[in-house]
């Protein structure tokens, strides 16, 4: 691999280097908010290797929080490199400005500028309106109160990425490794991230037409942000449509809209939101769409396809919360989630947009078009009922009919699903379902959110005249 410097990482030859060291991090703290920083590779990549002894980590660590105000506390590595041990300083903070021996600086390509005061003026009157306050605020709650086995789930995943260099002692020194907590309480980021109780709620819906009017199930989901995550992503998954094909033996299921562009947008959804507004999160799935809106707008001066196209920097709105997603492999890099979305639906032949609105922002992933099972309520469905009866030999009324083939067709149909296809109430459906359970025509494989319908062919099926 061949090491370069660049607006996030800096090269040092030696920890003789300790002062310009100390400028690149304050400097890449300004601009980005994250970096890193090798000693034991010279500016143009060649790697040397750097001498470590007993102190050298230590006395790293000290020169870095004494000489840059606000402190930071950096995770230090030592890593070996073409065969050589080199240091990595891996550093992140997120106050609106970082001084370096008393003087204010910004990164610009692989150089180090001093700002002048007016020009500090104005790098604070920006960074205050991109990034949110709230993530930095002390709360109420305590350090105690942080749920430790989402810690514990949080650091195994960051270590096995790669990202987290340190194992989990205590949750105070990991929460403090990871610049969470203040004396004993929690920040507002560390309570949203690790606190079950955390007063966050994502709202989640599925409605009967394409207009917000009826609603066919509603939901109030809350806990972690990474128990909203995944309880996001599973109610989706239980409420779109899957082709199911068989290849090499094999059952193949593919959704409707890719499962991995769903869940980046609820990671930015959650990520960047206005967590001061008192208005939530919200999952509408409709029959033409699904929308992700979160209460947080986008910066002020970019636009979507800035972003899309690979143009745009990375501006996290809550930077401890993107900091966590991060280093848990929750998400890839900064500043790519759009555009991993957009290629990703592209590739599907999913239509998808990024609609700035208002009251904050959304992305809309439009459904493809599914051909109806019936013309009409009370119609025939498309598999004649009276064939699939006898194929299954039992002889069935319309709805039940039209259940089973809605269950061979997808099946991990849900029941509210299945009453929007059909035209009746969700409870006419369970009753339906209960008799072909009782005839056992039907069984359901899994857990009842996330599983999936069996429906039993007789050997009629397989007979030739």
């Amino acid at each position: 691999m061949k090491y370069s410097e660049s607006e996030t990482v800096e090269l040092k030859k030696t920890t003789s280097e300790m002062k310009e060291a100390v400028t690149a991090i304050a400097a890449i703290l300004n601009k980005h908010g994250h970096g890193k920083l090798y000693f034991g590779i010279r500016d143009d990549g060649t790697v040397i290797g750097q001498q470590i002894g007993t102190a050298t980590v230590k006395d790293i660590s000290k020169s870095i929080t004494d000489h840059i105000d606000p402190k930071i506390y950096p995770d230090i590595r030592i890593q070996k490199i073409d065969g050589k041990d080199c240091l990595v300083v891996i550093f992140s903070g997120h106050e609106n400005l970082y001084s370096a021996f008393g003087r204010y600086y910004l990164r610009s390509g692989d150089e180090n500028k001093k700002l002048s005061t007016k020009e500090i003026e104005r790098l604070v009157e920006k960074k205050r309106n991109y990034v949110y306050s709230w993530g930095t605020e002390v709360s109420e709650i305590r350090v105690s109160d942080a749920n430790i086995s989402t810690l514990r789930s949080f650091i195994k995943r960051g270590k096995e990425a790669g990202r987290i260099g340190f194992a989990f002692d205590t949750a105070n020194n990991v929460l403090n490794r990871l610049n969470l907590i203040k004396g004993d309480k929690l920040l507002n980021a560390g309570r949203a991230l690790f606190c079950k109780n955390n007063g966050l709620e994502v709202r989640a819906a599925i409605f009967a037409t394409n207009e917000k009017l009826t609603f066919l199930d509603i939901q109030s989901f809350k806990g972690t942000l990474f128990d909203l995550i995944n309880q996001c992503e599973t109610y989706v998954k239980e409420h779109i449509n899957w082709r199911a094909d068989i290849v090499d033996f094999k059952r193949i299921e593919t959704p409707e809209i890719p499962i991995s562009a769903v869940r980046e947008a609820i990671l930015n959804s959650l990520c960047h939101r206005d967590f001061s507004n008192p208005g939530g999160n919200e999952l509408a799935i409709y029959r033409n769409r699904i929308e992700i809106y979160n209460p947080g707008q986008f910066p002020y001066d970019y636009a979507p396809a800035e972003f899309i196209a690979g143009k745009g920097k990375s501006i996290p709105r809550n930077p401890l919360i993107a900091d966590a997603f991060y280093l848990g492999k929750d998400i890839e890099r900064w500043g790519s989630g759009l555009k991993r979305i957009a290629e990703e639906c592209k590739a599907a032949g999913v239509k998808v947009e990024f609609e700035k609105i208002k009251s904050g922002f959304q992305v809309i992933f439009y459904r493809p078009e599914v051909a109806p099972l019936a013309a009409k309520k009370g119609a025939r469905p498309v598999s004649d009922q009276d064939r699939l009866g006898e194929r299954l030999g039992e002889r069935l009324g319309d709805n039940r009919a039209r259940i089973i083939a809605i269950m061979m067709e997808h099946p991990a149909v849900s029941t509210p699903l299945l009453a929007k296809k059909i035209g009746i109430s969700t409870t006419a459906i369970e009753k339906n379902i209960g008799f072909l359970r009782r005839k056992k025509l039907i069984k359901h494989i899994g857990p009842a959110r996330g599983g999936h319908w069996e429906v039993r062919i007789t050997a009629k099926e397989n007979k030739r005249p």
